[in-house]
C-alpha cells in the first residue's frame, strides 16, 4: 500500500515549468491601523479609568460601592 503523495508530486522536476504564486497574502494597511488604534485607544482607557478608581479608593478610603465610616451614604440613612 502507498500512502503519501506520489513522489513526482513531491517536487517539480527541472524541466517543468514553474508558475510564480504573486500576492499570495494580501495586507490591509487601513484594516490593521484601525484595529490597532482600537486597541491602544481602551487599553489607554482602562488604565486611566483604573488609576482614578485607585486614587479615588486611596482618597476616601473605601472601594467603589463601600462604605467606610468616614464615606457614608445619604446623610440622615443609616449605614
Amino acid at each position: 500500500m502507498n500512502e503519501g503523495p506520489p513522489s513526482d508530486a513531491a517536487a517539480p522536476s527541472a524541466g517543468s515549468p514553474t508558475k510564480p504564486l504573486g500576492d499570495v497574502i494580501a495586507i490591509n494597511e487601513g484594516l490593521i491601523k484601525d484595529h490597532l488604534d482600537k486597541i491602544v485607544k481602551t487599553t489607554v482607557e482602562e488604565t486611566l479609568n483604573a488609576m482614578l478608581d485607585a486614587e479615588a479608593d486611596q482618597l476616601c478610603g473605601a472601594r467603589r460601592y463601600e462604605h467606610s465610616a468616614d464615606r457614608g451614604g445619604h446623610p440622615g440613612w443609616p449605614l
